[in-house]
C-alpha cells in the first residue's frame, strides 16, 4: 500500500512528471518520424523514401507535380500547411552533386511551388532550404531535398514554441489536392 509520500517518486519512476493545469494536445504520429521510421541508413538496409514516393501514384505519395528530373511532394511531417519538398530522382545527398540540369529544375519547380501556393493561400513569406547533412538538421540526408514552407505573420505561436505542437488545419490529402490542382 503506497502513502502520498510515495506519489512524487513513484510519478518520477513511471516518468509521468508533476502534475500541472495545462491541457495536452497529443501528437503521437510525430514518434513515427522522430523514431527514425523509413529513414535510410547509411549501410543500406532501409530503404530511401525519397526514391520509393516516385513509385507510387501521385494521389498515395502526396506527389504534387512530377518533372523530368525532379519532383516536388507534400512534406509528411509538415511544419505549416502547403510545406512541401523539391527532390531529384536521382538518389544524391549533396548539392554539389546534382548536375545542371537538376539545379535548374530544383530552382523552376522551387519558383513554381511558391506561386502555386501564393495562389491558393496567400502566404506572406516563405521559408526556402536544404539542410546538408544530419548535423545542419537535415532528416533525411541521404537524398537531397529542398523545403518550401509557407509562412504568414503570427504562424509561430505558443503551440510550436511553448507546447512543441504545431496545428495543421488540413488534412494532407486535401492539402494535396488544392496544391495539384492549382499547379496545373
Amino acid at each position: 500500500m503506497s502513502t502520498s509520500d510515495d506519489k512524487p517518486a513513484l510519478r518520477q519512476q513511471l516518468g509521468v512528471g508533476e502534475p500541472d493545469a495545462l491541457q495536452r494536445l497529443w501528437t503521437p504520429h510525430r514518434m513515427t518520424y522522430i523514431a527514425g521510421e523509413n529513414k535510410p541508413t547509411d549501410d543500406g538496409s532501409t530503404g530511401c523514401p525519397f526514391c520509393r514516393i516516385p513509385t507510387l501514384d501521385d494521389r498515395e505519395g502526396l506527389i504534387l507535380h512530377r518533372g523530368a528530373r525532379v519532383y516536388a511532394v507534400l512534406n509528411l511531417y509538415p511544419y505549416n500547411p502547403g510545406h512541401l519538398m523539391v527532390c531529384p530522382y536521382r538518389h544524391v545527398a549533396d548539392y554539389t552533386e546534382i548536375d545542371v540540369d537538376e539545379v535548374t529544375e530544383v530552382a523552376e519547380l522551387t519558383r513554381q511551388a511558391m506561386r502555386t501556393i501564393r495562389s491558393v493561400s496567400s502566404p506572406h513569406g516563405f521559408n526556402l532550404g536544404m539542410n546538408q547533412g544530419g548535423v545542419a538538421g537535415a532528416g533525411i540526408a541521404a537524398h537531397l531535398h529542398q523545403h518550401v514552407v509557407p509562412r504568414w505573420g503570427g504562424d509561430a505561436n505558443f503551440m510550436p514554441v511553448i507546447g512543441q505542437t504545431k496545428v495543421l488545419p488540413q488534412l494532407l490529402a486535401q492539402t494535396r489536392d488544392l496544391l495539384a490542382d492549382a499547379w496545373r
